[in-house]
């Protein structure tokens, strides 16, 4: 089984997962992995989320991902397991999980407070 690296949460910042997440594939599939709550192959994440993409592509945004410290991912076989890093991220960054599931539809918006400058 090979080993693939995967950066210490302490050292992993807001801008850069903000980044990983501004690629509207992966936030469908942040989205669709958080949905499953497991361990699963990233190619069934985004089929079940309805999102077809080559397997080159699956793999840059999976790295993109990874890098970004949101995901774990383990090798089996010829697969690639991945899960979010759920305990993880909610000690560096609370709530995040929670704004990501729920997308802000135009009627709460517009009952949000304007800002006074």
């Amino acid at each position: 089984m090979s080993e693939v690296i995967e950066p210490a949460i302490e050292t992993v910042t807001i801008d850069v997962v903000l980044s990983a997440l501004a690629d509207p594939i992966r936030l469908t599939f942040v989205r669709a992995l958080d949905g499953i709550g497991d361990w699963a192959c990233g190619s069934d994440v985004l089929k079940a989320a309805g999102v077809t993409i080559g397997k080159s592509t699956l793999s840059h945004h999976l790295k993109v991902l990874r890098s970004a410290g949101l995901i774990h991912t383990r090798v089996h076989g010829t697969r690639r397991l991945v899960t979010l890093r759920h305990d993880e991220l909610k000690r560096r960054f609370p709530g995040l999980l929670e704004m990501l599931r729920e997308p802000a539809s135009a009627d709460t918006a517009a009952q949000m407070p304007t800002p006074t400058v």
